[in-house]
């Protein structure tokens, strides 16, 4: 029973091809290792993606069709699940949006409410012949059996479904099931990917999605040795230097110091350097651990500042001071670590006031770069979840001390404007506070970056065009950068 993975578009991106999408190429490797038949269709930066899947569909014709999708994908998402089911086949629907909706709905179902989560998983469970939540890697093959129906919940840690820590290891995704030749990205020069040593953030922050979940808020870390062995495989196979560790935060885990100091000692066995980044907690940030990243050929950080207003990373729940974050920028700069500040506007409690704090706080700091993002209220985050619809349409968060963000309600299968922003049209808001309306936040988030991007010499980055997929003739294939399969990936060899 042969199926196909489809990796969605993401026309909402800058440039799409960048990072390749792990979670799915974990399920591919799943299915692989289970002798499942299995191609992986990869439309990320495809422009025409509906011409791509139709050709696929009707030349493969596969019994079913697994899709992953965040958030912002699902416009499309749902676009290539009808197309699917339209062929006959089975459309399966999985990765973070689901798991945070069904959190959203749960959470809902607790307190005795119906609300914006329950409606939004009802329209999941009509759209999709199957819906999986939390891990796929074992979830994948109940979803794909024919006598299943509606959802698959592998989002409990006391399920059979769920992946534990000893389970993660030696588990590679299948990166030769994607073209890594067609995805670019450089870390000081040289040629990088991504991997994921550590799954799932404990902490609580109002904004992040997850936090109801286990699958996203419970920590899970790979073995340093099973981390290793994948950056070998990178560097044996692949010829990769550049590495971006994807964890949502990499000196959570107590094991981080153990594993700088083995992939030290890799790199000076083989006399190569690293050139290495990944994402840090400011608060546990200490000497040691700059010391060791370092060591291991770290040359950048990327740190969720969030702001430089001790009122809005209060209301956020943060957990870290603007004098914590200070000290994070300047242990980083005595090491020689490059420091991305990522910033978000339009919290609760947000005005011209806290965002002028932001500023400042950039400017002073002299950050090497910088992200500054206006929030959107996704499902499964506190910002959503803990809301109450004050007047119609419209959804209210209220913070501890009484701030207050409001939401306007949107129909997250349709639209996908509020992610981020395109230079060339513009940034949405979709959520407003007591002292800032949407079109306020939106002039004062543009006004910021350019301020700071001039007075730091920061430039933008233009982003890439998306591609333009042509119809094979007579549909007998598709090009190699949209579609590997087990069989392909065994006549081609698994280099690329």
């Amino acid at each position: 029973m042969r199926g196909a993975l489809v990796i969605p578009p993401s026309a909402f991106l800058l440039d799409a091809r960048v990072f390749v999408s792990l979670g799915i190429l974990k399920v591919a490797a799943a299915l692989e290792a289970g002798g499942v038949d299995v191609d992986v269709l990869d439309l990320s930066g495809v422009a025409n993606y509906q011409d791509a899947l139709s050709d696929y569909l009707c030349s493969a014709q596969p019994a079913w069709v697994g899709i992953t999708a965040t958030t912002p994908q699902m416009p499309y998402v749902m676009e290539l699940s009808r197309l699917v089911r339209s062929h006959g086949a089975r459309s399966i629907l999985g990765g973070p949006h689901p798991t945070l909706t069904h959190a959203a709905y749960r959470n809902e179902k607790k307190t005795h409410r119906a609300g914006r989560g329950s409606k939004a998983w009802g329209q999941l469970l009509e759209e999709f012949d199957v819906v999986v939540t939390g891990d796929g890697e074992k979830a994948i093959f109940e979803a794909i059996s024919p006598r299943t129906h509606g959802h698959v919940d592998a989002d409990d840690p006391s399920s059979y479904l769920w992946v534990t820590e000893k389970e993660l290891t030696g588990l590679m995704p299948a990166r030769h099931l994607v073209d890594l030749k067609s995805y670019h990205y450089a870390i000081d020069g040289e040629r990088a990917t991504s991997l994921i040593g550590q799954l799932g953030c404990p902490f609580q922050c109002t904004f992040c999605g997850g936090r109801a979940s286990p699958m996203l808020r419970r920590s899970r870390v790979r073995t340093v040795p099973d981390i290793v062995s994948e950056v070998d495989h990178l560097y044996s196979l692949y010829g990769y230097k550049g590495l971006m560790f994807y964890d949502d935060e990499l000196n959570v885990a107590k094991s981080m110091p153990t594993l700088m100091r083995f992939l030290r000692d890799y790199a000076d066995a083989r006399n190569i350097e690293f050139r290495l980044r990944g994402f840090i907690k400011a608060e546990l940030f200490t000497d040691e651990q700059a010391e060791s990243m370092v060591s291991a050929g770290f040359k950048w950080i990327l740190v969720g500042f969030e702001s430089g207003s001790p009122r809005i990373l209060e209301n956020i729940r943060k957990q870290a001071t603007v004098e914590d974050n200070t000290r994070c920028l300047e242990i980083a700069r005595r090491h020689g670590l490059k420091v991305k500040a990522l910033m978000s506007i339009g919290h609760a409690g947000e005005s011209i006031e806290t965002i002028a704090e932001t500023q400042e706080w950039l400017l002073k700091m002299k950050v090497d770069d910088f992200d500054a993002t206006i929030i959107t209220t996704y499902p499964g985050t506190p910002y959503y979840d803990e809301a109450v619809e004050t007047s119609p349409g419209i959804w209210t968060y209220t913070a501890k001390g009484g701030d207050r963000l409001h939401a306007y309600a949107l129909d997250y299968s349709k639209v996908s404007d509020y992610y981020k922003g395109d230079p060339n049209a513009g940034y949405k808001a979709y959520v407003f506070t007591d002292h800032l309306s949407s079109e306020g936040l939106v002039g004062l988030r543009g006004q910021l970056e350019a301020k700071v991007r001039d007075a730091l010499g920061i430039p933008f980055y233009p982003g890439a065009a998306a591609v333009q997929y042509e119809h094979s003739m007579g549909m007998s294939g598709l090009p190699d950068n949209i579609l590997r399969s087990t069989h392909l990936a065994a006549a081609q060899g698994v280099g690329t």
